[in-house]
């Protein structure tokens, strides 16, 4: 008799498959931008040699000039280019993302391209290197404030489109009472100060409306910014114009070089050469970086922003966290406003800001709600600015509007989702009404 066979079940352990989610984004931007400026090249080659100057004579180190032929540099990067989008391509094949090295090395070899090939072809073919990379520093330094007010006051839920107004009432305000004060060094120091209280008087009104009474935030921005600037500019006619030597002529901020630090190459002059507000600025932005993502203040800040109802439920005041971030975000604001007239100009005029809190506002959405990413944003408008500013000096003949175009384009592909994931914090315009 044969024993009956038993059926031992076996059980397998069910696998988890892991998606990788590949994007192409990289390569075919990569591919793109090196595709335009072949053609570009093609199209206008410029046979002559483009001096790069490294230093100034006041550095430590004096770095010899390097000088690059239009055409031979061109397409020895366009060589380079190609391979740096093979190389990414490949990345994207074996499903991994293409590092953050590879993309700011493409930018820079594209970058030194194009600068060759626009100075080979200019009357005065020498691109003073210390002098754009300063000088893009200094036209950012508003645009970088802007974007952390606009940082700090999006991660809580309220959208800020009122950093135009808040810019430019700390520039009215520095002027006004810098002047009144007089003195070189107290003057810019309560300039200052006023400035930042300035812009907080503008929050106040904007986090009023838009967390007490539930007014709809975008409409709120656009009152204030009209209101401010219809403000300033009557206050400028009827007041300042007539007095200007008493009320509108301020003590500009002094340059304090940095020993040592100010003397390197490229760096120094950049860096290290410069106003008291823009090292406050450097501090700012460590600082907001910090406390937003590794303290509780941060926490809670972002907790409200993202999800309102969740922070009410474990005990966070949702209106008076949002009235009181908005109002420090309205403060910072209102320090970039006074580098305007205490750091740039020396005084106060109708509408200086010229858009500056709605190019901030850009660099908000570029930089994806990130203190650092947004300083980088902001940092590149300043490049583009100052850029079409010295190759106007240079005569080159690529027309200034073209170098202006450039960072507006890149934001809105980046607003559209081109080169990268954008998505703002989930409570941002939303009013939160407690239940």
């Amino acid at each position: 008799m044969t024993a009956p066979t038993q059926h031992h079940a076996t059980t397998s352990t069910p696998r988890l498959d892991t998606t990788v989610v590949v994007s192409w984004k990289a390569p075919i931007a990569f591919a793109i931008v090196t595709l335009l400026l072949a053609i570009l090249f093609l199209a206008s080659p410029h046979d002559g040699d483009a001096t790069f100057r490294l230093s100034t004579r006041s550095d430590l180190i004096q770095l010899p000039e390097l000088v690059l032929n239009g055409v031979v540099f061109s397409w020895i990067s366009i060589a380079l280019l190609v391979l740096i989008t093979a190389s990414a391509a490949m990345f994207v094949r074996a499903r991994r993302n293409v590092p953050l090295w590879l993309i700011i090395v493409f930018a820079l070899v594209a970058l030194m391209a194009f600068l060759t090939w626009a100075a080979a072809g200019a009357r005065t073919p020498i691109v003073p290197m210390p002098g754009l990379l300063a000088g893009a520093l200094s036209l950012s330094v508003p645009l970088i404030f802007g974007a952390l007010c606009g940082v700090i006051s999006e991660r809580v839920g309220i959208i800020n489109i009122a950093i135009e107004g808040q810019l430019l009432a700390g520039a009215f305000t520095s002027a006004l009472v810098a002047s009144v004060i007089g003195q070189q060094f107290l003057g810019p120091l309560v300039g200052l100060a006023a400035a930042a209280v300035a812009g907080v008087l503008v929050a106040f009104v904007l986090a009023a409306f838009s967390i007490k009474y539930f007014v709809d935030q975008v409409i709120v921005g656009v009152v204030l910014n009209v209101l401010v600037i219809g403000l300033t500019s009557f206050l400028f006619s009827q007041v300042l114009a007539p007095n200007a030597s008493l009320l509108n002529s301020p003590p500009r901020l002094d340059r304090i070089p940095i020993p040592l630090l100010s003397e390197i190459p490229l760096i120094g002059p950049m860096f290290f050469r410069q106003t008291i507000i823009v090292y406050l600025m450097y501090a700012i932005v460590a600082l907001v970086y910090f406390g937003l993502f590794h303290t509780k203040w941060g926490l809670r800040l972002r907790s409200v922003g993202e999800h309102p109802q969740a922070a009410d439920t474990v005990g966070i005041n949702v209106a008076r966290t949002r009235f009181w971030n908005v109002a420090l975000a309205g403060s910072i604001a209102g320090l970039g406003g006074a580098f305007f007239t205490l750091g740039a100009v020396g005084a106060f005029n109708k509408e200086m800001t010229a858009g500056a809190g709605f190019i901030a506002l850009a660099a908000v959405i570029f930089g994806q709600w990130d203190p650092i990413k947004a300083t980088l944003a902001a940092l590149l408008f300043g490049f583009a600015s100052n850029l079409q500013n010295t190759l106007s000096v240079m005569g080159s003949p690529v027309p200034s509007e073209f170098m202006l175009m450039l960072p507006y384009v890149v934001t809105i592909l980046a607003v559209a989702g081109l080169v990268g994931k954008v998505r703002g914090p989930a409570a941002a315009g939303k009013p939160y009404i407690k239940s």
